[in-house]
């Protein structure tokens, strides 16, 4: 295409919201001139849907939940005078609790103020606030540290657990899970609760619970004292909970503007209730997925954030995107093997990574340039007239210019600057792009039914290797015996690596054979 067609395009279907801030060129992308009109009828449905959906309709009809994550930023379109107050207390909660921590009103029992925050969860529970806390802290200026726990890794939260060493008096811990019985999160509080009892600190006065009322977590933390419980609620999905208590307070912990975050999902929600496509970021995000992906997943997102505070963006779109839209089977019951793989880092660090791939490698891929006006702290000039900034930006360009020279597919977002309003935006953005494409696609985008699967295996393999232990004597045994013992003969191979992994811990002996098969194990 001749440069001056190529400016024809861009201008044609550029997207300029001036409200938000934003602006989305798909002019990179391949489709035709006809695309978004042959895609009306099925737009329109996803339109009337989400219409549905914001009413308060049943949207989860597995679990019969409905999926109202866009009240959270206006409650005032609640279904129930009970949800909006409920949304607003919340708020409220969070806002009061943040001053008096700040303030010192409310402290530990061995220090004026809570200085630090460890923020115990996993998923939708983790993902978010972390995300948020790195686009918009600013080291030295947070009114607190914010740390994570998110996984049930002892190393991993070791490390986490060494970097508030001496700092532990004036740490809060937040336990963010919704039904408490989340076995990583569990994990994670109990570690951290013994890391606070070893030096002699009173974990219980040091902690407060984000969890559903009722939920197993709830009542514990009732029942030990806790210093208070903040609510999670039962139409919101993990994934789509960073503008709930799950991520608000440990944002208003750390100082973060969390009321222009929600003014700022607010007003991306207003814009992309909108019916007319051209003008909706988030359905023309959906669309152009629909496109590369020939509505059955066959090509990967690539997120590229030139911009270091976007990070963790990929991480939190892979939660998002992936959770939500990886679906074998459609609203219908019919085998559809749904989804979209996402992957990215931060460019211009991807220059010099797998943007190699992108452009010369397999065509299996489109990416979403994240492009952020505003440099910030950009006034060092690197060469006469050119700062660290313009070759931030020239990168960009010129990386979208080079992949569509090689017939690669791009989009850009284009952001004034990264700060909370627009991370409030692109949170509800890609929000509801999500929700457009699982129309399109015909799909439940709002259950986990691979999650809970992958949650049962677990138990399933924990209770193999309790059972196996139990069977363990001094004298040794291959991992087929002990199976044969336990009544487990189909499991073997099952059996034979949760011994590998507790004789790798110390806590069995392992005598090595010449295959598996042979090698015995016994208690120490």
């Amino acid at each position: 295409m001749d440069p001056q067609a190529l400016w024809d395009r861009y201008q044609k279907y550029l997207c300029t919201v001036d409200s938000l801030n934003l602006a989305l060129d798909i002019s990179r992308m391949d489709f035709s001139d006809g695309y978004l009109a042959e895609m009306k009828p099925q737009i329109e449905a996803a339109y009337a849907e989400m219409a549905e959906l914001e009413k308060g309709a049943i949207a989860n009809a597995d679990e019969q939940r409905m999926v109202g994550h866009y009240w959270l930023r206006n409650p005032q379109l609640a279904p129930t005078a009970e949800i909006r107050d409920e949304i607003e207390q919340s708020v409220a909660q969070i806002k009061t609790f943040a001053a008096d921590v700040h303030a010192g009103r409310v402290k530990p029992p061995g220090a004026g103020k809570f200085t630090q925050v460890l923020s115990i969860g996993i998923g939708g529970s983790a993902l978010g606030p972390m995300f948020v806390a790195d686009a918009l802290g600013q080291p030295g200026d947070d009114k607190m540290r914010v740390a994570f726990v998110d996984n049930t890794d002892p190393d991993g939260i070791a490390r986490t657990l060494a970097k508030l060493k001496g700092r532990l008096t004036e740490t809060l811990c937040i336990v963010i899970t919704k039904s408490g019985g989340t076995p990583d999160t569990r994990n994670g509080m109990m570690v951290v609760r013994h890391a606070f009892e070893s030096v002699g600190l009173d974990f219980e006065k040091h902690v407060v619970a984000v969890t559903m009322k009722g939920s197993k977590m709830d009542q514990l933390a009732e029942n030990q004292g806790w210093i208070a419980r903040f609510p999670m609620f039962d139409w919101v999905g993990g994934r789509t909970s960073e503008l709930s208590a799950v991520g608000l307070l440990p944002a208003a912990l750390q100082g973060l503007n969390i009321e222009e975050m929600l003014a700022g999902a607010a007003a991306c929600d207003e814009v992309t209730r909108g019916t007319r496509t051209a003008t909706n970021p988030s359905a023309l995000l959906a669309l152009m997925w629909y496109h590369a992906t020939g509505g059955k997943g066959q090509k990967d997102m690539v997120m590229l954030p030139y911009k270091d505070r976007l990070l963790l963006l990929s991480r939190y779109l892979q939660q998002l995107v992936m959770e939500s839209l990886g679906k074998r089977l459609d609203r219908e019951g019919n085998r559809v093997d749904q989804g979209i793989a996402v992957y990215g880092n931060k460019g211009s660090t991807d220059q010099h990574a797998y943007v190699q791939q992108l452009r010369d490698g397999v065509n299996n891929f489109f990416v979403t340039f994240i492009h952020v006006l505003e440099a910030g702290h950009d006034t060092v000039e690197v060469e006469p007239n050119t700062t660290a900034g313009d070759y931030l930006n020239g990168f960009q360009i010129g990386t979208r210019e080079a992949l569509f020279g090689n017939d690669r597919q791009s989009m850009t977002l284009t952001v004034g600057q990264v700060d909370a309003r627009t991370i409030g935006v692109l949170i509800a953005l890609f929000e509801r792009a999500v929700g457009f494409y699982g129309s399109l696609v015909n799909i439940n985008a709002y259950h986990q039914p691979g999650v809970e699967a992958g949650k049962k295996a677990a138990a399933a393999v924990l209770d193999l290797q309790n059972r196996a232990s139990a069977k363990l004597s001094d004298s040794p045994q291959t991992a087929g015996q002990l199976a044969l013992a336990i009544d487990a003969v189909e499991s073997v191979e099952i059996i034979y690596l949760v011994l590998e992994h507790l004789a790798a811990n110390g806590r069995i002996k392992r005598t090595a054979g010449a295959f598996p098969a042979e090698t015995t194990y016994c208690q120490k």
